[in-house]
């Protein structure tokens, strides 16, 4: 059995606290989007959902922050030279491997602690639609401020459109991330990793 200490206090309180802080956003700007007031009260969800999103915002530059003085960033830089055959690789094990009993194509190392697919999906993530789904929602508490039409359409309405869209995405990675947080060496290894910092696996495999 190999450890790692893949995951300082520091990752492990961001980590939690931003799905904390999502979750809130997601049912709050549900609730406000489709009307559902029994869900949660308009005047309720609307201040929370706003200040969900200034937290938010902490939490995004906490995490850039972190990473630059961390180190932690490394894990987030992208081999283009053996990115194609990482990615057809771990596709391919995700697909079929995995329900067959196949090796897994990538063990997780104190250099390298995502596999490519991993990778490309968080930095894609959290370095350009966490962005774009902080800066559209800034927009929209000072909508006032800006022009009424942007490109002959209404300047809010393109707002409303990004942050939703946006959403949306983030909501459907959400729901791929809690999959994949099963696909360790046990369904729980994963997820244990994240509670302790501590990533566990047999040696050899």
């Amino acid at each position: 059995m190999t450890a790692l200490y893949l995951y300082p206090i520091w990752l492990r309180l961001w980590h939690w606290l931003n799905a904390l802080l999502f979750v809130t956003l997601v049912a709050t700007g549900v609730s406000m989007h489709f009307s559902l007031h029994w869900l949660i009260p308009f005047d309720v969800a609307v201040p929370v959902h706003n200040t969900s999103g200034v937290l938010l915002t902490v939490s995004w530059l906490t995490f850039m922050v972190g990473n630059f003085l961390s180190g932690n960033g490394k894990h987030y830089l992208i081999n283009l030279r053996t990115l194609p055959q990482d990615l057809i690789a771990q596709t391919r094990y995700y697909l079929h491997g995995i329900f067959v009993g196949a090796p897994h194509p990538f063990h997780v190392s104190a250099e390298h602690k995502l596999n490519a697919l991993q990778t490309l999906s968080y930095v894609g993530v959290m370095y350009g639609l966490m962005p774009i789904l902080i800066l559209s929602g800034w927009a929209f508490l000072f909508s006032t401020s800006l022009p009424e039409t942007l490109f002959g359409i209404g300047t809010v309405w393109i707002i409303a459109m990004v942050h939703l869209v946006v959403a949306w995405m983030l909501v459907l990675f959400l729901i791929v991330h809690m999959y994949i947080i099963t696909t360790g060496e046990k369904p729980t290894t994963n997820l244990k990793a994240m509670v302790t910092g501590w990533h566990k696996e047999e040696s050899g495999g």
